[in-house]
């Protein structure tokens, strides 16, 4: 099974860039994409739907994938311990609104859907399960936003109650679905919206954290037949 490892910025990648050996296999359109074995890629695709979307096209026009999983931290809608495991099971883009026209909220046109799925779930509980990573499973949101707890916080979590908000996966969704291409996404907690407490979130060190966790799970996945 070919995957690919979608992160948004290159420092997301670091601490899987420590063995020398590994260097950057090549760049596309400002995209790097970064060789770890035959069947294992990571790419730097860029913060924000559009760059999603475009890196994501590119990654599967380059190398087929089998699978493309999300990887990266996100602001969560649930009080948990910053760094707790996330993994979606679908994703809808909270900053759509043709309501105007008569549509629901969230709702995308061409493609004329609100959710977009996410494959291979029950695989994937399965191979945290057998790393022992605890985790919470819900809706990614997605948009050209960066959370904070607002009227507008408020409103996504009346309308859509979503487990987590970041800024690419709904748009990788979109392009895997289009695509025909399975998709999976795997985040860490940034902060909690709602939360009350202060903390210091180190970057790298939960980089580090959730990419040593991303190794092992994809051990168990691939094993997973």
């Amino acid at each position: 099974m070919k995957i690919v490892l979608f992160y948004a910025m290159r420092k997301e990648i670091a601490s899987l860039l420590s063995d020398e050996r590994i260097e950057c296999a090549e760049s596309a359109a400002g995209v790097n994409f970064y060789r770890f074995s035959e069947n294992l890629i990571a790419c730097s695709g860029g913060i924000g739907k559009v760059n999603a979307a475009m890196a994501t096209q590119l990654c599967i026009d380059r190398y087929a994938p089998d699978l493309i999983i999300n990887v990266g931290v996100a602001g969560c809608f649930v009080n948990t311990p910053i760094g707790t495991i996330m993994l979606a099971d679908k994703f809808i883009q909270h900053d759509v609104d043709t309501t105007g026209c008569g549509d629901p909220l969230a709702y995308v046109s061409t493609v004329n859907r609100i959710h977009f799925p996410v494959s291979y779930l029950d695989r994937a509980k399965r191979a945290l399960d057998k790393i022992a990573v605890p985790y919470l499973c819900g809706l990614g949101a997605t948009g050209d936003w960066f959370a904070k707890r607002s009227p507008r916080s408020d409103a996504m979590r009346d309308n859509f109650n979503p487990l987590f908000v970041e800024m690419e996966g709904g748009a990788i969704a979109q392009v895997c679905l289009r695509n025909d291409t399975p998709f999976l996404a795997l985040k860490s907690v940034s902060d909690c919206i709602y939360g009350d407490d202060h903390y210091d979130f180190n970057f790298d060190q939960a980089m580090t954290s959730l990419n040593g966790i991303v190794v092992k799970f994809i051990e168990q996945f691939t094993n997973d037949d």
